[in-house]
């Protein structure tokens, strides 16, 4: 079992027992793309390539994935059986996800739970807060925390902690936007603030968003385990 190590691959190992890995994903990389595109699916073969001797190109379930400008913790599973226990627990419900997210403004509840529908909008890899009666609309339900309150160069940004009772997506993106209080960085949902000014290609920024940490069973040795992804270097500037 490994925990907690760091490999220069373009990803940290949290945590390696049997067939699941958990990765610290990096924020500006996506969780699986095509073959001719970095992705994180594509670093995690390669390293399952070097030091268990499997094809770059052989089976890696992925039974959640993380939004692109996105980082935090995410769950692999090296073969169909153990990814397939990983999603139905994550389809009950089971698995417990907590995020950070530093979003613009004073959120004035110290806690609350935002309610909105919303659905993907078509031919396009966005989402929209829709009426409850529109076509494709989904329910997402989402959980806040207030974990502080500050000024970063005269502007007020909340951190808060967010559990999600849904998942849809962008959700927590989306519904942050919808009441007034964008995630930092994240422009294609109106955030004015930028976050991460490391890359001249947009592709590769990063938002003030992060999957802290995730509570799971692990499917081969019926274990609970519980991770925590140390946040980017990005935070640091913002006092975490």
């Amino acid at each position: 079992m490994t925990n907690s190590t760091t490999e220069p691959r373009g990803f940290d190992i949290l945590y390696e027992a049997g067939p699941v890995l958990g990765i610290n994903k990096p924020a500006g990389v996506l969780t699986q793309a095509p073959p001719d595109i970095d992705s994180l699916e594509k670093r995690v073969k390669k390293y399952l390539c070097e030091t268990e001797g499997r094809p770059e190109n052989g089976y890696l379930g992925i039974p959640h994935r993380l939004d692109r400008p996105v980082s935090g913790v995410i769950l692999f599973g090296k073969h169909s059986r153990a990814a397939h226990r990983l999603s139905e627990q994550f389809e009950r419900r089971e698995i417990k996800k907590i995020y950070w997210a530093l979003v613009a403004g004073h959120v004035e509840n110290d806690n609350g739970t935002w309610v909105n529908f919303m659905r993907k909008i078509p031919d396009t890899p966005r989402g929209e807060i829709v009426s409850e009666d529109c076509p494709d609309a989904k329910k997402a339900v989402l959980h806040y925390i207030v974990v502080r309150r500050f000024k970063y160069q005269d502007i007020s940004v909340t951190k808060l902690e967010i559990t999600l009772e849904t998942g849809r997506m962008h959700q927590i993106r989306l519904q942050s936007s919808f009441h007034a209080h964008p995630v930092l960085g994240d422009a294609m949902y109106q955030s004015a603030v930028p976050f991460d000014d490391y890359f001249d290609d947009e592709r590769r920024r990063s938002i003030a968003l992060h999957a802290v940490s995730i509570a799971f069973t692990d499917p081969m040795l019926k274990q609970p385990v519980t991770l925590t992804a140390p946040l980017p270097q990005t935070w640091h500037r913002f006092g975490e």
